[in-house]
């Protein structure tokens, strides 16, 4: 049996209405154009849906099961709908993304790329710009969310987990540091270290490890671009402090990369957004597409030829309101 939906759609009216003249005006029919469509239905059907007095209208028990189905069918149709527009915006749509500049330099290409090859259609517009800049462009929804650190102070902002970053320390060959894999916050201590500017989670870290340790380090040279501060401790001026995803996968013969422990060090990098805002569905795909990209096992192909590759990390863990390494590494707080 072929019901025409113009006709279901004025049953419906008239039901939720339990009126011919509210249903005529919520249509914006005549009183008359709405019963003859009534009628229509009925005999297409071959039952009454409706009792009808000069007071009330009111469904019979047939018009009762097809107002049922029609909610169920209408329902589902809109899904449809609404899955069919999903797709076709995922296809079409555009994504602005603010990223603090180690992310957005080093796996962020590697990610665009995987993404560009399943939705060639989709426009990216990638905002390299430290943590504060980033938060502040969110608060203003420049951008559909941002990639970075975690941030106090920003109850308003709602901070997904994605990657906890080890901080390494890039010691070149003219420091000694032993036969160790790993260097202390006490020998960095002695050394002249090279930071980087415009990174207040980074500078929170390092502050709240130092008081812990109980040291101060030779901060000697701070710079803003990530290039410049291996640049410079390839040159012998200092260890640079920076953390593990800023690393090049090949890196320079005259450095030595290492953990820094006692105690040891890590950032939380989170996707940004206000707090109960929803993404646009390229953004919620894209996001999936970069937690599991970033969290995805290094492995030896992952390096390339001559390289010796840095030590894998083993995953996040949970455990009592904490973000902690499974290697004994000191936990970052989460907001609960």
């Amino acid at each position: 049996m072929n019901v025409n939906l113009k006709l279901m759609h004025t049953f419906l009216l008239v039901a939720e209405h339990s009126s011919f003249c509210r249903a005529a005006e919520a249509s914006n029919r005549s009183q008359s154009a709405v019963s003859m469509q009534i009628r229509q239905l009925e005999l297409q059907l071959g039952v009454s849906l409706f009792h009808r007095t000069t007071r009330r209208v009111q469904l019979t028990r047939e018009g009762e099961l097809l107002l049922v189905c029609a909610r169920r069918a209408v329902a589902e149709m809109q899904t449809g709908l609404r899955q069919i527009k999903d797709a076709v915006d995922i296809q079409r749509g555009r994504l602005t993304i603010a990223c603090e500049p180690t992310l957005a330099a080093t796996r962020l290409p590697d990610i665009l790329a995987a993404f560009q090859k399943s939705y060639p259609g989709v426009t990216a517009h990638v905002r390299e710009l430290s943590t504060a800049e980033m938060l502040d462009s969110i608060r203003r929804q420049d951008v559909d969310f941002g990639i970075g650190p975690r941030s106090a102070n920003a109850a308003e902002l709602q901070f997904q987990p994605i990657l906890l970053d080890e901080i390494y320390a890039l010691v070149p060959a003219n420091l000694d540091v032993g036969h160790r894999g790993t260097i202390s916050l006490l020998e960095l201590s002695h050394m002249p270290t090279l930071v980087l500017t415009g990174s207040s989670a980074m500078h929170s870290i390092l502050e709240k490890a130092q008081k812990a340790a109980g040291v101060t380090l030779n901060i000697k040279y701070e710079v803003q671009q990530v290039q410049t501060q291996i640049a410079m401790a390839a040159a012998g001026l200092g260890a640079a402090i920076l953390p593990r995803i800023a690393i090049p996968v090949k890196p320079d013969p005259r450095l030595r990369a290492v953990p820094i422990v006692d105690p040891p060090l890590a950032r939380e990098l989170c996707v940004v957004t206000l707090r109960g805002q929803f993404l646009s569905p390229v953004a919620a795909r894209f996001v999936e597409m970069l937690d599991r990209l970033l969290n995805r096992p290094e492995t030896a192909t992952d390096v390339a030829p001559g390289a010796a590759a840095l030590p894998i990390r083993p995953a996040i863990s949970r455990h009592r309101g904490h973000l902690a390494l499974a290697s004994n590494q000191i936990g970052i707080p989460v907001a609960q």
